[in-house]
């Protein structure tokens, strides 16, 4: 096969042994890549029942198909495992370059099996394996690791590695590389789980493409598309936060303080327009990225100099900023470094915060437990001081460190009707009670309330996309079949390895070409979203056999029960019977059963075993 190396390794951590094992061309049509190799892998390589933070666990990671070829923004790698946060397949993508570094070491993903006895982490160079000791990297934050790997192995290797919340199985760590995370579902913990610090590659084969010459017409053509873009302008100028006052004023479903509100009206010192042109130095790529969202955001000065962090993105400002009622930017900038580097999902650890605070306002917790004043007034304090609390797991921190779920059944006294979580997970910066169809996403997402696996914040902030015109975020009606179409979309995205800030561009009709000039091998459109829905029934599949049913995807009662007091979204809300309705509708269009388990019927017609 051409574009593919045609080889998964498999390290079993406890007998600190590996393997190669080969695949064909019916494995790549099967799946495609990335995301599909990964979910595969962890689909039939976890038992039914294991404990997310055991050895049984699988943690898979895979580059995507585009991943090592001169495909603009496509260089997104995936890693899988069954998730401590949720219990679920949950994936996590990633821009860093580990993936494409993977591929050219000769490989196309990595299984993950087993614990180690003790710290240690696994070196791939080229085609020599090693499980090597990582004693001297335990308790070293997640700059410290590659500083010191690269000056062991060599400048090149590439290093994804975790910080000390993953060591301390935070159920929300994180996994960094290249300043990127894997940051959703607590994969980092898994790492930590199996003792395992750092994976280091270094990978010098070439990946040779089917037709060179078309697929490097096809990379500038697409360039040109790009850069003809307005967005590509703002994406570059202010990064992922450019429409943060668009979707605050003129949308109103920006959520803040714990979602008490739609609107923050003090956002406008941490919107980008301000502080890109006070701190940014330089834009930032990730791989293989030729339209850089990235910002290096530096503070010189003041009780948080020394700051600097590839950031600050769009839901980074409203988890560590809306969501707190943080109106400081260095403070966000503050805590979102303290998240990088002791490796903590900015989205959930930035409501957790967000959570607390509001249990803080209502008397239900006291600074006499927490440690720290989390009074709304003094955010831009306490913020940072509780992400380091947490991280560590000290103080109130420990409470807080596994999310808002578990917080709320440690802390009782009602404090469950606060916590913002679906499945277990804390939510985006999208407050769905003004955008329906989102509110639905947010549910069938299958590693919990996630923006990216089925994109539809944009349809419906937009009002058109893709296949439809004249969307309306506040009806929830036929909702259901659009967001089960997105759902598969993303997932080839995921797959193929490219960045869903280009699916504007290419859509799925474009992709055959480029998938046929890496690899040779012919897709139509739906052959492509029949891949996308395959890899979707497989994680579905999984959640129901692990008891993750329809139950457990409901929305908090905040969502159900208070409108948005203010804004152009005013008095908005989902309502129980609009989301039965919509969780009905998406359940009929899946093709699974109205507890959401896929049918043995749609499990043949996919292929699933």
């Amino acid at each position: 096969m051409k574009g593919y190396t045609g080889k998964i390794l498999k390290v079993d951590l406890t007998e600190e042994k590996s393997h190669e094992r080969t695949f064909d061309e019916s494995y790549a049509r099967k799946y495609l890549g990335g995301q599909g190799f990964a979910v595969e892998l962890v689909y039939h390589g976890v038992p039914k029942g294991s404990d997310p933070l055991g050895p049984k666990n699988v943690l898979a990671m895979a580059g995507g198909t585009f991943d090592g070829f001169p495909v603009g923004t496509g260089g997104k790698v995936a890693f899988a495992a069954k998730s401590p946060a949720t219990g679920t397949l949950a994936e996590s993508i990633m821009g860093g370059s580990i993936g494409p570094e993977l591929r050219h070491a000769g490989y196309d993903a990595l299984e993950i099996v087993g614990k180690a006895e003790s710290p240690s982490y696994i070196w791939i160079d080229n085609g020599t394996v090693e499980v090597k000791d990582a004693s001297d990297l335990w308790g070293k934050d997640t700059r410290e690791v590659p500083e010191i790997l690269k000056k062991r192995h060599g400048w090149d290797v590439k290093v994804a590695c975790i910080g000390v919340a993953g060591e301390k199985l935070s159920r929300l760590a994180s996994i960094d590389c290249d300043d990127r995370q894997a940051g959703r579902a607590g994969l980092g913990a898994v790492m930590g789980s199996k003792n395992l610090k750092a994976i280091v590659i270094r990978g010098t084969k070439d990946l040779v493409p089917a037709d060179p010459k078309k697929l490097l017409d096809l990379a500038l053509h697409y360039q040109k598309i790009y850069e003809a873009a307005p967005s590509f302008v703002e994406d570059t100028k202010y990064g992922t936060g450019e429409f943060l006052g668009w979707v605050n004023k003129d949308r109103g479903v920006f959520p803040t303080r714990n979602w008490q509100e739609g609107v923050f009206n003090e956002r406008e010192k941490i919107d980008p327009y301000y502080w890109a042109t006070r701190y940014v130095t330089k834009n930032k790529a990730c791989f293989a990225c030729t339209k850089p969202c990235g910002k290096l955001f530096e503070v010189k000065s003041g009780k948080f100099a020394g700051v600097a962090i590839d950031g600050i993105e769009y839901e980074t400002l409203y988890s560590l900023g809306g969501a707190c009622g943080n109106s400081d930017v260095e403070s966000v900038a503050k805590a979102n470094e303290l998240c990088d580097l002791l490796g903590l999902d900015t989205i959930s650890a930035g409501v957790t915060v967000g959570f607390a605070m509001e249990l803080f306002q209502r008397g239900i917790i006291t600074e006499s437990e927490t440690g720290v004043n989390l009074a709304w007034s003094n955010a831009s304090d306490a913020v940072p001081k509780m992400i380091e609390m947490m991280g560590n797991r000290k103080g109130f921190g420990d409470v807080l460190a596994d999310g808002v779920k578990v917080a709320a059944g440690k802390i009782g006294k009602g404090s469950e009707r606060y916590a913002i979580h679906t499945k277990g997970m804390e939510p985006p910066a999208y407050d769905v009670r003004g955008m329906k169809g989102h509110g639905l996403a947010y549910m069938t997402s299958t590693r919990g309330a996630c923006h990216l696996r089925a994109g539809f914040y944009a349809p419906e902030l937009v009002g058109k996309f893709w296949k439809w015109e004249g969307i309306d975020r506040f009806s929830a009606v036929g909702k259901g079949f659009m967001v089960s179409q997105t759902e598969n979309f993303m997932c080839v995205y995921d797959s193929v390895g490219l960045c869903k800030f280009s699916r504007g561009f290419y859509l799925i009709a474009k992709l055959p070409e480029v998938i046929e000039a890496i690899t040779g091998l012919k897709f139509s459109e739906d052959e492509l979203l029949k891949i996308g829905e395959r890899i979707h029934n497989m994680k579905g599949n999984f959640n129901a056999r692990e008891g993750v049913l329809r139950k457990d995807w409901l929305l908090p009662a905040r969502i159900l029960e208070d409108p948005i007091p203010e804004g152009v979204s005013k008095g908005s809300k989902i309502s129980v019977d609009e989301m039965n309705l919509m969780l009905d509708d998406y359940m009929k269009a899946r093709g699974w059963t109205s507890d959401g388990v896929p049918t043995p019927e749609k499990l043949k017609e996919l292929g699933i075993e």
